[in-house]
């Protein structure tokens, strides 16, 4: 079986965001950079959902959030707080803007060239254990934005075995100050490489960032 052959059909991709997202779990992230491909098991989601005030396309279309409003199965990565980047997935029939965002990564294959990448990472599970974190090791940046992850041979996701319901730990929402209610963020528990922050409370601002920056609508 091709990596080709291992990947999701863009079928798996129409599904709605809150649904894909514990799918994810257990997927295989790969990038290529400079000829090298970087691999991480993906064990940390978000879902952003269609009328949910986090999500990047509540107030409609823009030229950021342009690729959301196209077919699932894209690459959506944006630029936040002015310091981090931060991929998501692209989910549901077009014209029903939803995505994924992937959190977190365990590091499977070209660990040394993601330390070269992130060389303030003082342990390699500091390497992709978090959004900011992984787009640093990954080399994702805008650039990288709007890719067909079912097409491409330098973005893409290949399946990996599926995580058990009773190992999928569920919470709210990490970093944002609107729609802090769904339990929409989904990850493998007791997994090192999940991110350390805690969730969002309802009527709290649990992240510096989030509080300066009031008006950004989500991750």
């Amino acid at each position: 079986m091709t990596k080709k052959d291992k990947r999701f059909t863009r079928q798996f991709y129409l599904q709605r965001s809150p649904v894909l997202a514990p799918k994810l779990l257990g997927a295989y992230l790969h990038r290529v950079v400079d000829g090298e491909e970087l691999v991480g098991k993906i064990v940390e989601t978000e879902a952003y959902a269609i009328g949910d005030e986090a999500c990047h396309a509540f107030r409609g279309e823009t030229p950021r959030n342009a690729v959301m409003f196209r077919e699932g199965g894209f690459s959506y990565i944006y630029f936040t707080y002015g310091m981090h980047y931060c991929f998501n997935v692209t989910t549901n029939e077009p014209g029903m803007a939803e995505a994924v965002l992937i959190r977190a990564l365990e590091p499977v294959q070209g660990i040394e060239r993601m330390r070269e990448l992130r060389p303030r990472a003082e342990r390699d599970r500091d390497l992709t254990n978090g959004p900011g974190k992984l787009c640093q090791a990954f080399a994702l940046t805008r650039e990288e934005n709007a890719i067909d992850l079912i097409e491409s041979d330098t973005l893409f996701i290949t399946q990996g075995e599926p995580v058990p319901s009773n190992l999928i730990g569920v919470s709210r929402r990490i970093g944002i100050n609107v729609a802090q209610e769904y339990p929409w963020r989904f990850f493998v528990k007791n997994n090192e490489y999940v991110s350390r922050t805690k969730p969002s409370e309802p009527g709290k601002f649990t992240s510096k960032y989030a509080k300066k920056h009031r008006s950004v609508p989500g991750r």
